[in-house]
C-alpha cells in the first residue's frame, strides 16, 4: 500500500483512494473478475453471482463511477465490460489485488458459471444466422449499402498515394478513393460527367479535375503512384495507347488496375451505350499491359452479382518496374 501511495504523491492520490476503495467489497471484485471473461448485462451477472439485480446494479454504479467498468448501450439494456485500467499505478493495484481473489472459490464457482452464460450470450448470435444466413447478404446491403464487402480493399491504398480516376465518369469510384489516399487525380473527356463527378465531390478537398483523353492524358510524366481504369477500357478506339500513357503518367514501381468486361456478344451495346469492344479477353489485355512496360501483370475473373443483368466482369493489375526509390506522393501537390 505504502508503495502506491509513493507513487501518487500529488494529484492524483484522492482518485486512487477512490479507486481502491470501490475493491474493498468482495462482490464488486467478483464482478470485476467475471468481466474479465466478456461483456455482460445486468441480468446475466446476476445469474452468474447468484445475487439480486438490484444488488448487481448497486456495485456497478461504484465501479463504473471510479473507473473500473464500462458500460454501451444494447437495445433497452446496457452491457458493461472491465475497463482497461487508467496508467501504470491502476494496473499495478489491479494485478496485487486480483491474484488473491480469483483464487477463492466463490470466484471459481463465478469462472465456471461465467463460461456458460457468456456460451449462451454466443449462441444467441449464432441463432440469428442459423435463422437468418439465407438473408445475410440482403440484410448486410440494406444495412450497409452494397458496396459494404468491397471497400475495405481501399485499405489496402498507401495514403499518401496520388492516385488517378482514368475516365472517372461521374465519380462514383473517385468517392471511394478520397477518404484512403492523399490526392485523386479524376480525368475524363467529358465535361458533362465531370460536372457530375464534382458535385458529387464537393466535400473532398483532395479531388483535383481534369478534362481529357486517356490516349493522352493531361497529366505529368511520373504523376501518379496508382491509376485505375475502371469499366472505361471498352469505351476507347486504341485501348493500347490508353495503357502506354497510363504507364507514362505512373511514377516507377506504380501500379495499375483495370476492370472490364470479358468478351461477350451483345453486340446491341455499340448502338445502345457507345461501346467499341464488345469485351476483351483477360490474356490478350495481359499482354498489352505487357507490351505497354508494365511486369507482375494478373488477371482475375470477377464472381458476378446475382441481380447483376451485364456480361460477366474481370480485374487485371500490374505494375511498372521500379527505377530508384522515391518516398510515394514526394514532390508532388
Amino acid at each position: 500500500m505504502f508503495a502506491f501511495m509513493r507513487m501518487n504523491a500529488n494529484n492524483d492520490f484522492p482518485d486512487l483512494v477512490d479507486r481502491l476503495g470501490a475493491l474493498g467489497e468482495e462482490t464488486r471484485l467478483r464482478v470485476l473478475l467475471v468481466l474479465e471473461r466478456g461483456e455482460l448485462n445486468v441480468s446475466e451477472l446476476a445469474r452468474v453471482l447468484q445475487v439480486t439485480p438490484s444488488s448487481v446494479s448497486r456495485h456497478l454504479r461504484t465501479l463504473e463511477g471510479t473507473g473500473w467498468v464500462q458500460a454501451r448501450s444494447e437495445g433497452p439494456s446496457r452491457v458493461f465490460r472491465l475497463a482497461t485500467p487508467d496508467g501504470r499505478t491502476s494496473r499495478e493495484l489491479w494485478s496485487a489485488v486480483r491474484g488473491p481473489a480469483c483464487r477463492t472459490p466463490r470466484a471459481q464457482a463465478d469462472a465456471e458459471r461465467a463460461v456458460q452464460v457468456l456460451a449462451e450470450r454466443r449462441e444467441r448470435s449464432r441463432d440469428f444466422f442459423r435463422t437468418e444466413g439465407g438473408r445475410w447478404d440482403q440484410l448486410r446491403s440494406e444495412l450497409f449499402g452494397a458496396r459494404s464487402t468491397l471497400l475495405p480493399l481501399v485499405g489496402l491504398l498507401d495514403r499518401e498515394w496520388v492516385v488517378g480516376d482514368l475516365g472517372c465518369g461521374s465519380g462514383a469510384f473517385s468517392e471511394v478513393l478520397a477518404p484512403a489516399v492523399r490526392r485523386v487525380v479524376a480525368v475524363d473527356r467529358e465535361p458533362q460527367m465531370l460536372a457530375a463527378a464534382r458535385e458529387r465531390l464537393a466535400g473532398h478537398a483532395n479531388v483535383d479535375f481534369h478534362t481529357g483523353d486517356l490516349e493522352s492524358l493531361p497529366l505529368d510524366d511520373g504523376h501518379l503512384d496508382a491509376a485505375f481504369l475502371v469499366l472505361v477500357l471498352h469505351l476507347v478506339a486504341d485501348p493500347r495507347a490508353v495503357l502506354a500513357e497510363a504507364a507514362r503518367v505512373l511514377a516507377p514501381g506504380g501500379r495499375l488496375v483495370v476492370s472490364d468486361m470479358r468478351s461477350h456478344d451483345r453486340e446491341q451495346y455499340r448502338a445502345d451505350m457507345g461501346h467499341l469492344w464488345t469485351g476483351f479477353d483477360p490474356a490478350l489485355l495481359a499482354g498489352w499491359l505487357e507490351d505497354a512496360g508494365f511486369e507482375g501483370v494478373s488477371t482475375t475473373p470477377l464472381a458476378p452479382e446475382p441481380e447483376a443483368r451485364g456480361p460477366l466482369l474481370f480485374t487485371a493489375s500490374a505494375r511498372l518496374p521500379r527505377r530508384g526509390s522515391r518516398k510515394p506522393g514526394a514532390d508532388r501537390p
